[in-house]
């Protein structure tokens, strides 16, 4: 009886599942260190309760301004001697530094917004204890928007981070290492197309894909309750357009390149623009104006934009077409080049 066929594509991209399964560090790397940085940020900078504001006051001899520091809510003083009162600011210890006296004097830093913030809600709590009156009449109307707090807005830069990272180094480590190993040069002598042996690393990477991208998702919810506002189809959808990206620009880098140290600065000249400038982190508009609009044309600014405008604003299709059609060019210009470039030795 004759043995079946085997189908190159097929076996190609059962080799890359099992290359991936036998690694544990990459294993750890793709599944089990995106969920650690998201719990110790989302526990960093949780939203369970308003935060104090840490207040330094130089001693004084009648002590007025402390105590009235002190009975006011929201407030936590902490008594320094003038020789510490740098120092603590220094270190973060305390957001501003009270020296009481005619004037008063705050020290704080302007270029910290909290520090900014805490010189306005000492001086108004001192300037109201003095009889100061408000001229127009106010009331606060205190509202927590569904997808406000940092861990919603940092779960879909963590997830394009996680797929930029994972698909670069998993496809351009593996593709490099059967390079060295002179496994490439075997393959070619047999008659399978380069396309095809490209597209194996593009397909097993999508199989991981979705248990990676689940596997943050659920945490998320699980742990810190972010949910999506929007079709969590157009998320599923984002992530694959995102994840062939990014496994296309793997695949460019890795086409010529021979050994281990010449990929890795290419990866690393690659995404490192990108960790910096495409908001992951915080907002990619706190960069010059002059360079937004290099900055929209990385792929993992259009894949954190989009997922944040779907995820947190519950946007459609038409809201994120420039960043679905930056992300196809990506696609279909990476591929198209690897094609062309691959070398197999």
């Amino acid at each position: 009886m004759p043995e079946p066929r085997l189908i190159p594509l097929v076996e190609l991209v059962k080799t890359r599942l099992r290359e991936f399964l036998r690694e544990p560090e990459a294993v750890f790397w793709v599944f089990a260190f995106p969920l650690l940085m998201a719990f110790a940020l989302g526990i960093a900078f949780r939203q369970e309760r308003t935060q104090d504001v840490v207040v330094g006051v130089v001693r004084s001899a009648d002590g007025t301004i402390a105590k009235r520091l002190e009975a006011a809510k929201g407030l936590r003083v902490r008594a320094l001697e003038p020789a510490d009162a740098d120092g603590a600011l220094r270190r973060g210890q305390v957001a501003v530094v009270v020296v009481p006296g005619t004037p008063v004097v705050y020290r704080f830093d302007p270029g910290r917004p909290e520090s900014r913030t805490a010189r306005l809600v000492v001086d108004d709590l001192l300037q109201r204890g003095a009889g100061r009156a408000d001229a127009v009449a106010s009331r606060d109307d205190v509202v927590v928007a569904p997808g406000s707090r940092y861990i919603d807005w940092l779960i879909p830069g963590l997830l394009g981070m996680n797929i930029m990272g994972t698909s670069l180094w998993g496809i351009g480590f593996s593709v490099v290492v059967a390079r060295s190993r002179k496994l490439l040069k075997r393959l070619m002598a047999t008659p399978m197309p380069r396309a095809q042996y490209l597209l194996s690393h593009l397909l097993a990477r999508l199989i991981f894909l979705a248990l990676e991208a689940a596997a943050l998702l659920v945490f998320a919810y699980v742990v810190f309750g972010v949910t999506s506002a929007g079709s969590v189809w157009l998320v599923a959808g984002l992530i694959l357009l995102g994840a062939l990206a990014f496994s296309g620009i793997g695949l460019l880098i890795s086409s010529r390149a021979t050994t281990i140290e010449g990929v890795s600065g290419l990866m690393n000249v690659v995404m490192l623009p990108m960790w910096l400038l495409s908001g992951v982190f915080f907002a990619s508009s706190n960069f010059p104006d002059v360079a937004q609009p290099a900055i929209k044309l990385l792929p993992l600014t259009a894949l954190v934009d989009a997922l944040r405008a779907v995820m947190l604003e519950g946007h459609g299709v038409t809201a994120i077409g420039r960043e679905i059609a930056t992300l196809a060019i990506v696609v279909v210009a990476t591929f198209g080049l690897s094609v062309k470039l691959f070398r197999w030795r």
